[in-house]
């Protein structure tokens, strides 16, 4: 399933990663790890925000795909399932040969 993968950093932990070096690197594994289909990285409500696009196969993805963002960067972490035009296409489909 699509995923919608939302991060927000902690200022204070993303500061001292970005201070040590290691910001660059916990992104590109994680980014390496998770495959997404589009990355987008801004900020709100003050927090260095990502949002990642995904697929997720099996819930059981979620500590492998969350845990270095909790871990390394006391990152709140948000799943939401999405659709693309072509998925709402289908959908939308579906609801007119029920109705």
């Amino acid at each position: 399933m699509r995923m919608m993968l939302k991060v927000q950093l902690d200022t204070p932990t993303a500061n001292d990663a970005i201070r040590n070096g290691t910001l660059p690197k916990t992104m590109e594994n994680a980014l390496t790890a998770l495959r997404p289909e589009a990355a987008y990285f801004t900020t709100e409500n003050g927090c260095r925000t990502a949002y990642i696009f995904f697929d997720m196969q099996d819930p059981s993805q979620m500590p492998k795909t969350g845990e270095p963002f909790f871990l390394e960067l006391g990152a709140k972490v948000q799943y939401s399932p999405v659709m693309n035009a072509e998925d709402l296409r289908k959908g939308l489909a579906a609801l007119g040969a029920d109705g």
